[in-house]
């Protein structure tokens, strides 16, 4: 009995850490890839609002894969669009496993996840609808393994 409550402890803790962490979280949000199947010609819209520009903002790239995901990395074109029309395209590379083909995000069962600091300490100069779009660029008409790729923003509190 007493484990079962130090288990359920533990996990309200845990809990509460998790949200507390989050009140800095402008945007989070995962697009779902049918049958795991991302063609090469799909692209992955992301929208959303900023009104402050005096705070500095970290902007990661999420992805969620199966353990059979045939490679080690995944290769991105990331397009991203501000309020005035400007837009910026990056190509992007992210490992998902070492040397040793041990995959380098949380998993759970055969899920993983992966987080990559994409942009660090940025401002965003204008206020509005800032959009970005993620293409795979990996070269294959139809990339399996991928479950969702998502984006976040969060703001922080000071640059390091």
């Amino acid at each position: 009995m007493k484990t079962k409550i130090h288990i359920l402890a533990i996990m309200i803790v845990t809990l509460l850490g998790m949200i507390s962490c989050n009140n800095n979280l402008l945007y989070d949000e995962y697009k779902k890839i049918e049958n795991e199947s991302w063609s090469l010609n799909d692209k992955l819209k992301f929208e959303f609002e900023v009104d402050d520009t005096v705070g500095f903002y970290n902007i990661f790239i999420t992805v969620r894969h199966t353990q059979d995901y045939p490679y080690n990395n995944l290769w991105l074109f990331v397009k991203s669009s501000a309020p005035n029309g400007r837009t910026a395209l990056d190509t992007v590379e992210i490992i998902l496993s070492d040397n040793k083909g041990r995959w380098l995000g949380s998993g759970l069962g055969d899920i993983y996840d992966f987080d990559l600091l994409w942009k660090k300490g940025i401002r965003f100069a204008i206020p509005g609808k800032y959009i970005v779009e993620y293409q795979q660029a990996m070269r294959i008409d139809d990339l399996m393994g991928i479950k969702k790729m998502g984006l976040r923003v969060e703001k922080i509190k000071q640059l390091d």
